[in-house]
This record gives structure tokens, C-alpha cells and sequence, in this order.
């Protein structure tokens, strides 16, 4: 099939040209989102704001029929005369630079929304749009009770409502009781007078006929229960980032781990109304920090996993019940921990942790010189590959470049998603 596309171009421009530009703009947009979100908090990473990209990208080209010397003659013109070489102007970058005038500037500037934001946050490396539909569910909705209606399904009928204005109504209209007609009736039995025989059989009548016109149940009485659509939250959520920060761990490696995390941090607060964030940095002993001490603040010594796997335990015993809150965590290292530390971990891991945790994920980063295939498995990797081959429901991935975390990202979570229990 052969497609012919007689679309007329705009003036001077060219159709393949203009589409080669927004590819090029679309493709700075998107690096100008990537770079400024490298300098931001884990927690501010879904906010939109104001983002700036080279102004030389943004110049589309163009045809020209002109060129070669021209002529002009400027009137009012008191200053050059024939032959004068006029100077280049003053300053680098900028609007009013040219090609080879200076340095350039970042001048294009423009506010993005909180979701256009995102939007291209995720959009890198062709991350399918599955896993951010997925990432977008903020709310489910859930049914809420709201009164009671005269109409609707018959499952719905509230008996207590329906009897409790039916006796309403019977008692306002003197409907007589059974009861009241039962003594009527045994009264006439007893009685030998035929004209007091007479005057209880006219109100036995009288009282039945009433009966009759008041029914026990009217259609006016019945009352169906009634439920409106209403948003509900999905839960609270508390996300556990550890990482060694041992002389082993490199500025590149706490990047990936970084990158890791903010991902992680999108999909949680997209999911739940309320997020928490807690930061455990370990050698061979664990504390929790802030985000800026987290991935920053200078730290040396030996490697014991186990310390940031019991400093959890502690912390999720005290402050994070397991039936109220839905617990994540996400560990990043190297992979080096001391041999004699190894079974300490696993009991960690398989008796406290995992237990009450919705995921865990662990991030084994390396240097980008490699790829994370041909990583070799170090000793921690060895011992969580041998804990999840005995049924430990934990999730494991390589990375040594940043191009690897999205991928990365979307298969842990898309091989998770059958195993992740429900949220209360």
C-alpha cells in the first residue's frame, strides 16, 4: 500500500521538517524534566513548576529563496557612511545572540501543571502506558448509605422502615386492633340480650369494614435502603527506603537508588491518600535520617544488613501497625555484607519483614561500565536469590545505568501485581 500525503505545507516550511522539529522540542522538554528532577526531594517530585530548555533547539527550519549581498538604504541615518563595518552587538546568550556570539542561555522558560509534570516524568524509555494508567489510580470509588427512597430493588427494602410507618399510619387513621375485635366477638358469644346481641354484631361490622379500608401494609409505608457512588481512599501507605551507605557505595550507585525511590514515590501517592516516607541508612549499624542526610551525608564503615532490617522491625512495631497501614520497602546496595551476618538477615527478612510488608524490592546497583546482566551475584544477592527460591515473596533486579530504572521499575511492579495483597 502506497500513501501519498498531498497535505499543502505551511509557507516556507517543510511537513517532514516541522514534524522532525516537535520531536526535537517534545525530546527537550523531556530531558528539561529529567534534569529538574534531579535536583528535587523525593517528596516534591509530583509537582509541576517552571522548566527551561535552550532557546537554539526551538528555531524550526525553514526554506529562503533570498540570500547573496543586499542593499538597503536607511534613512535618518547620521551615524555610518558608506563602507563602515558595523560592530557585533555586546553579551553572550540570550534572545537577541547568534550562532557563534557568546555562550547560549537557558531563556525558553515555561510552568508546567502537576500532571503534565508527571506525565513526562514517566515518560522515558517507553515505559508502557499500562504501568502509568496503573500508577494514576488515586481513588476507588465505594458505596455510601443515604436515607431511604419509595423506589428500587426489592433486595433493598428496609423492613424496619416499612413496618415503623406502617404503624405510623395505622395508629393515625384508628385502625382497629385484632385484638379489640376479638373481645367484640366473644362478648356477643356470652351475651343472651338480642339487642345488645345486635348492637355488637353492627360495631364488629363496622370495626371490620374499617379494618378492610386500612391495610396492615400499604404501598405508601414501604421504604427501599438508598446508596450513593462516593470516592473512597484506598488506604494509608508507609514506604521504607534503605540503603548502605558504606565506603562501597558510590555517588552514581546512590543515584540509581534515588531514582528507584522517587518512582516508588509516585506510584504510592497516586495510589493512597496518605503517604509516609521513612529513611534508614546502614553500615554495620542502621539509623533513620532525613532525605537530604539519606542520600548526602558523609558515612564509612563495615556493612551489616541486618541492622537496617531490625531498625524496620523496630520502627514498625512502634509507629506503623501492619493492619492499618499498607508497609513497602525498597533496598539499595551494592550487594557486600558480612558472612556472619547472612543468617541474622534471612531470619530478619522471613520472620518480621516480609511478613507484614505489601512489596520489597531490592536494588542491587552497580557501575554503569557494565551491564546489569553481567553484574557477578554478590553475597547478598546469593542469600535473597536462595530466600526467594524457598518461597520468600521478594522481588530482585540489577541495575548499573540509569536508562535501567524504568524498565526496572515496571517489571517489579508488573510481576508483583498478582502476588500484592489486597489493600484493606
Amino acid at each position: 500500500m502506497f500513501i501519498v500525503d498531498r497535505r499543502l505545507n505551511p509557507g516556507s516550511k517543510s511537513l517532514e521538517n516541522r514534524q522532525r522539529f516537535l520531536r526535537r522540542a517534545k525530546a527537550l522538554v523531556q530531558g528539561a524534566v529529567k534534569k529538574t528532577s534531579e535536583g528535587r526531594d523525593i517528596k516534591d517530585v509530583l509537582e509541576g513548576g517552571e522548566v527551561s530548555i535552550p532557546l537554539d533547539g526551538m528555531h524550526e527550519p525553514r526554506f529562503r529563496t533570498e540570500g547573496g549581498t543586499r542593499d538597503r538604504v536607511l534613512p535618518g541615518n547620521k551615524k555610518f557612511v558608506e563602507g563602515d563595518i558595523l560592530p557585533r552587538p555586546n553579551g553572550g546568550g540570550g534572545r537577541g545572540s547568534q550562532a557563534g556570539e557568546g555562550d547560549s542561555e537557558d531563556d525558553f522558560r515555561f510552568v508546567l501543571s502537576r500532571n503534565e509534570f508527571v506525565d513526562l516524568f514517566l515518560d522515558d524509555l517507553e515505559l508502557p502506558d499500562l504501568a502509568k494508567r496503573k500508577l494514576a489510580e488515586v481513588e476507588s470509588e465505594g458505596l455510601q448509605r443515604a436515607g431511604y427512597s419509595t423506589s428500587g430493588s426489592p433486595a433493598n427494602i428496609s423492613v424496619s422502615r416499612t413496618v415503623q410507618l406502617a404503624l405510623a399510619r395505622r395508629v393515625a387513621l384508628r385502625r382497629p386492633k385484632p385484638g379489640t375485635i376479638a373481645e367484640l366477638e366473644a362478648e356477643m358469644e356470652a351475651c343472651t340480650d338480642e339487642a345488645r346481641r345486635a348492637e355488637l354484631l353492627g360495631q364488629i361490622e363496622v370495626l371490620k369494614a374499617k379494618a378492610k379500608r386500612i391495610p396492615f401494609i400499604d404501598p405508601i409505608d414501604i421504604r427501599y435502603r438508598r446508596f450513593e457512588t462516593v470516592p473512597k481512599p484506598v488506604a494509608q501507605a508507609v514506604m521504607f527506603c534503605l540503603m548502605d551507605v558504606s565506603g562501597s557505595m558510590t555517588e552514581h550507585m546512590k543515584d540509581l537508588a534515588k531514582r528507584f525511590y522517587m518512582l516508588l514515590y509516585v506510584f504510592l501517592t497516586r495510589r493512597y491518600r496518605h503517604v509516609e516516607i521513612v529513611f534508614i541508612r546502614h553500615t554495620d549499624r542502621a539509623e533513620e535520617v532525613d532525605e537530604d542526610t539519606f542520600f548526602h551525608g558523609p558515612a564509612s564503615g563495615g556493612t551489616m544488613v541486618s541492622s537496617a532490617l531490625q531498625a524496620m522491625s523496630d520502627i514498625v512495631r512502634s509507629r506503623f501497625k501492619p493492619s492499618d497501614w499498607n508497609i513497602y520497602a525498597a533496598q539499595a546496595s551494592d550487594g557486600d555484607n558480612s558472612i556472619a551476618d547472612s543468617a541474622l538477615t534471612g531470619r530478619l527478612l522471613t520472620e518480621n519483614i516480609l511478613p507484614v510488608s505489601q512489596f520489597f524490592a531490592y536494588l542491587e546497583v552497580g557501575e554503569a561500565n557494565g551491564s546489569s546482566f553481567e553484574m557477578p551475584d554478590s553475597s547478598l544477592w546469593t542469600l535473597y536469590n536462595r530466600l526467594r527460591g524457598e518461597g520468600a515473596p521478594l522481588s530482585m533486579r540489577k541495575v548499573a545505568s540509569r536508562s535501567e530504572i524504568f524498565p526496572v521499575f515496571h517489571d517489579l511492579f508488573q510481576r508483583r501485581q498478582g502476588q500484592e495483597k489486597a489493600a484493606p
